[in-house]
């Protein structure tokens, strides 16, 4: 069995509500399965499992280890900005159930918002022309780089809790101009 195939799909990795959650924790901090297992009020054991399931598909790296009470605790990182080869054994069936999970994490995450505050929605299936595609495209995985690359720990001083939730694709068409 070859590594591709041994290694989990990163995107079926994905595809649960906590490892979202988790992902977006370990892009500004690196945390102990306990210290994540606390933030998300979540099992040590459960953190323990969906971080080695993460960590094992390779969204995870070990920034280090710490002593605790004799022992010792991996601290994890999300190194969202690593170059990784993309899997190529991500079925459809792995990118629609990551879709699903994006899709329902938006309403959870919007109740926790604060009110009053602005709001940025936009839906919208148009015809473009590919230059406007691509610039769209362009501009929001800059706004998807600048949001990650300022992330930091939870609740440290002067920060915001933000969410940015994108789905950005091309879609098959009718008559479709070439």
């Amino acid at each position: 069995m070859s590594l591709e195939d041994e290694r989990i799909s990163e995107l079926r990795a994905t595809a649960h509500p906590l490892r979202l959650q988790m992902l977006s924790l370990l892009t500004g901090a690196e945390l102990s399965a306990a210290e994540v297992a606390r933030e998300l009020g979540v099992t040590q054991a459960n953190a323990s499992y969906h971080l080695r399931l993460l960590h094992s598909a390779g969204l995870l790296e070990v920034a280090g280890e710490e002593s605790v009470r004799g022992g010792r605790a991996k601290k994890y990182r999300h190194p969202w900005d690593a170059e990784r080869p993309r899997s190529t054994s991500a079925t459809e069936d792995d990118r629609l159930a990551y879709a699903r999970v994006l899709a329902d994490a938006i309403p959870r995450r919007f109740a926790t918002r604060r009110r009053g505050e602005r709001a940025q929605f936009t839906d919208a299936d148009l015809w473009v022309e590919p230059e406007v595609w691509d610039q769209v495209f362009a501009l929001v995985t800059e706004a998807s780089r600048l949001f990650h690359a300022a992330a930091r720990p939870p609740r440290t001083e002067g920060t915001v809790r933000a969410n940015l939730s994108v789905a950005a694709f091309r879609l098959e068409g009718e008559g479709e101009a070439r």
